[in-house]
C-alpha cells in the first residue's frame, strides 16, 4: 500500500458538511483506507482574492494504487461536489490537494510531487502536523520542520474547531 497525505478545503456552503461528505466519499473508495484525519480549522483565504474563509483539514491514506490514479480520484470527488475552476486561488465548494505520495518528487504537466507551495501554507502544515508531523515532504524535511519556519503572521488567523467527526 502507498502512503498519502493530503489537505482537503472547502468556503463555500455548509462546508464542514462538505468536508465530512468527502471523507465519508473517500472511505468508502476502492482502494483507499483512511488512516488519520486532522481537527478541522477555520483558515483565512490566501492568493489575495476577498472571499470567505476557508474549512482546512488533512487527511494520512493508503492507498492501492499509484499517485496520478489518486489525483484522478481527488478531481473526480471534486467534481462530485461541483468544484468549478473559474478564479485561481478563488472560493470553491471543495478543493482536494495530493500533498504527498510516498515522499515521490515529480513534477510532470499533471501532477507535482510534493505539491509546490504546501511547505509554505499553514492551512495545509498546521492540520498536517496534527497528524504526521514527522512525514517528510518529497524526503526531505518534516511537516513540523516547514511549520516552525513559517512565521507568526502567516499562522495568525487559524482555529481549531472543536466538533465530534
Amino acid at each position: 500500500m502507498n502512503k498519502a497525505l493530503i489537505s482537503l478545503g472547502s468556503n463555500l456552503g455548509d462546508s464542514i458538511a462538505t468536508l465530512k461528505s468527502a471523507i465519508a466519499l473517500l472511505k468508502a473508495t476502492p482502494g483507499i483506507k483512511v488512516d488519520k484525519i486532522s481537527s478541522f480549522y477555520k483558515t483565512p483565504p490566501v492568493g489575495g482574492v476577498i472571499q470567505d474563509d476557508f474549512i482546512n483539514a488533512c487527511a494520512l491514506l493508503c492507498v492501492a494504487f499509484n499517485a496520478h490514479d489518486l489525483m484522478q480520484t481527488l478531481l473526480d470527488i471534486e467534481k462530485e461536489f461541483k468544484r468549478e475552476r473559474i478564479i485561481r486561488w478563488g472560493p470553491r465548494t471543495l478543493d482536494l490537494d495530493l500533498i504527498d505520495f510516498n515522499g515521490e518528487i515529480s513534477n510532470d504537466s499533471f501532477i507535482t510531487l510534493p505539491h509546490p507551495r504546501a511547505y509554505q501554507r499553514a492551512f495545509v502544515l498546521v492540520p498536517a502536523n496534527e497528524i504526521a508531523p514527522d512525514l517528510l515532504l518529497g524526503g526531505k524535511y518534516s511537516i513540523q520542520h516547514y511549520l516552525k519556519n513559517l512565521s507568526e503572521n502567516d499562522i495568525k488567523g487559524i482555529t481549531k474547531l472543536n466538533y465530534a467527526q
